[in-house]
């Protein structure tokens, strides 16, 4: 019956907080106010002013984190409607996705060893750019820490999300499709929403890029440790 209420609390407390930061989204529509980004701060910050611990907010959150299965499955509809042209640009989204997922594990190793960061912590690094349940299984089979991959892959998916008008303003990109390629393989789930709701088409290659980016990135992940490290 604790759990139950407890449970019950946190994660009727997320969707409102969730909804409050969709509304301000709606009202004012920067990029930086993406609901995913006002909601995590308000709730981190409420959870450390009344030292709740973490383990007891997941007893409802983890009913939420549960919700990401049938959420990207439903993704699967804008893509049936863009299936024609997706099926002209196949090689162009693959290439690009696999290239960006190559980068995105070699830089990211290569990065943190120059910063003399701890293995243990690079290891929790390297999947950053795929979805959290794979960098969790990646971080967890090389090494590294599950909690704290999925630390980087939050920071990697709020990032993309925050800077990728940015980054897409300033090298050329214009194509709807290459921009798809650079948020999914970037900023994968986190992205993909905000670009689905600017584009059907962006958004369909964003998810994409995301599955792709996250296959790659567990099928490459060990090498480049092997190489790199």
């Amino acid at each position: 019956m604790g759990n139950l209420l407890i449970g019950s609390t946190a994660f009727i407390a997320t969707i409102a907080v969730y909804y409050l930061s969709l509304r301000i989204y709606w009202r004012w529509g920067y990029t930086f106010l993406a609901p995913v980004i006002p909601s995590t701060a308000i709730i981190v910050a409420f959870l450390l002013f009344f030292n709740i611990p973490y383990e007891t907010y997941m007893v409802g959150g983890s009913w939420i984190n549960w919700l990401l299965g049938p959420a990207v499955v439903a993704l699967a509809y804008p893509l049936y409607e863009q299936r024609e042209t997706l099926k002209r640009l196949t090689v162009p989204i693959l290439t690009g996705t696999i290239t960006g997922a190559v980068v995105g594990v070699a830089s990211g190793i290569l990065l943190a060893k120059w910063a003399g960061v701890e293995e243990t912590i690079i290891y929790s690094l390297i999947p950053k750019n795929s979805t959290t349940p794979v960098a969790i299984e990646v971080a967890a089979s090389t090494g590294g820490i599950k909690s704290l991959a999925a630390v980087f892959v939050m920071i990697a998916g709020i990032g993309g999300a925050m800077l990728h008008r940015l980054v897409l303003k300033y090298t050329g990109i214009t194509e709807e499709a290459g921009k798809g390629v650079g948020v999914g393989s970037a900023s994968h789930a986190i992205g993909t929403a905000i670009v689905m709701e600017r584009s059907k088409m962006e958004g369909s290659v964003s998810t994409i890029a995301m599955v792709v980016s996250a296959v790659t990135v567990s099928v490459i992940a060990p090498w480049f440790i092997m190489w790199l490290m």
